[in-house]
């Protein structure tokens, strides 16, 4: 008896730790989320795309409100300025200027390129998802661009509408930055892999002022993003973020 008392108290013991490994990844991705958004956030970026015999800018200013609510606006250059997409809740939108159309964008496009990048449609306009849509496991610790970080683990949840069923990220214990993100796909192949530099101060807090993603079959390319400034936590409307503002929006 005193030897199976001592197994039931290691395997709950063994569960608890499980349990708040968990919870803890969970806190930790939960953390990094509101450090890189805020309650509301605003940017103005860069975005370089690069191919082994040719490269392309554009510009554009985002806005997001809480977990559920983003818009992009491209304003250069000029054959792209004013399109533009939204995010509301589970509903995405583009708005093309050029043949003056809102096209929605269906559970199926999310993981299509935007814009010609390698980011796609859920990269840049469902970044939350990765807190609601996914379980988070604690891996290990490891160093990335001498940030001691957090290596955790978010598997999709079963019908959760997403592009990636593993996403691998390394989270600056400092600042809750995502240090780096590896994508992977249903058959648990790497995708794509982001990785953030230049950490600096702006709108009062810590931000990564570039952002590299690079494709794990397509060698000499990749897509880095220039942040040039942000602001966060301030008051923005919820109705700022629909389909009429996203026509409106300018430069």
């Amino acid at each position: 008896m005193p030897y199976l008392s001592s197994l039931l108290i290691t395997v709950s013991l063994l569960f608890s730790n499980c349990l708040f490994a968990q919870d803890s990844a969970f806190k930790i991705i939960e953390k990094s989320d509101q450090q890189m958004r805020g309650e509301s956030s605003y940017s103005e970026i860069t975005m370089n795309i690069i191919r082994p015999d040719w490269t392309r800018s554009m510009s554009m200013k985002s806005w997001t409100k809480g977990l559920d609510l983003s818009l992009v606006l491209i304003t250069a250059p000029a054959k792209d300025k004013g399109s533009s997409s939204l995010k509301r809740k589970t509903e995405m939108w583009n708005w093309v200027p050029g043949i003056e159309r809102v096209i929605k964008i269906a559970p199926s496009m999310l993981g299509q390129s935007w814009m010609g990048s390698d980011f796609t449609n859920d990269d840049l306009i469902n970044q939350s998802s990765i807190v609601v849509d996914y379980h988070h496991k604690m891996i290990s610790s490891e160093v990335f661009d001498n940030d001691d970080s957090y290596v955790i683990d978010a598997v999709a949840k079963a019908d959760a509408p997403v592009v990636w069923s593993k996403v691998r990220l390394w989270i600056s214990k400092d600042t809750y930055l995502q240090r780096k993100v590896e994508f992977y796909d249903e058959f648990d192949e790497l995708v794509n892999t982001m990785s953030t530099y230049d950490i600096r101060e702006m709108g009062g807090r810590s931000v990564a002022a570039r952002m590299e993603m690079i494709p794990a079959d397509k060698p000499g390319q990749k897509t880095e993003m220039i942040t040039h400034q942000a602001q966060f936590n301030f008051e923005i409307n919820e109705q700022f973020f629909s389909q009429s503002q996203m026509k409106a929006l300018r430069d």
